[in-house]
């Protein structure tokens, strides 16, 4: 079950995902479920999250990027231009939902997913 509204997801960028995999899973016994060479997908028993083929830092900003979920992406997207916030990238589809990416006026780069498809 997602909450409306909250950080739900994490991602981070790993020069090799497929090594990032293994040493969490050794050192720490998270589970993964990989989604091509280039995503792997975490759960550590609490939180979930990813790491992708990329620089370390994740987003832009060079930090990891948090995921906050909303039932709904239009009204949050709004709300988030509405309040001084800048999309990064409009919403796009992805395995398991559609998800936007923006900077809030401190300079943090986040992300919002939800299951629901923006068309329909």
């Amino acid at each position: 079950m997602h909450h409306d509204n909250r950080i739900d997801y994490v991602e981070f960028a790993s020069h090799d995902p497929a090594s990032s995999r293994r040493f969490f899973e050794t050192v720490f016994g998270w589970t993964f479920q990989d989604y091509g060479p280039d995503y792997t997908a975490f759960d550590d028993g609490r939180l979930q999250g990813g790491f992708f083929s990329g620089e370390p830092g994740g987003s832009s900003t060079g930090a990891p990027l948090l995921v906050l979920y909303a039932e709904d992406l239009q009204p949050v997207m709004d709300a988030v231009v509405a309040a001084g916030g800048h999309i990064l990238k409009p919403v796009f589809s992805f395995p398991g939902g559609s998800r936007f990416q923006f900077r809030e006026p401190g300079g943090n780069e986040l992300a919002v997913w939800s299951e629901r498809d923006p068309a329909t």
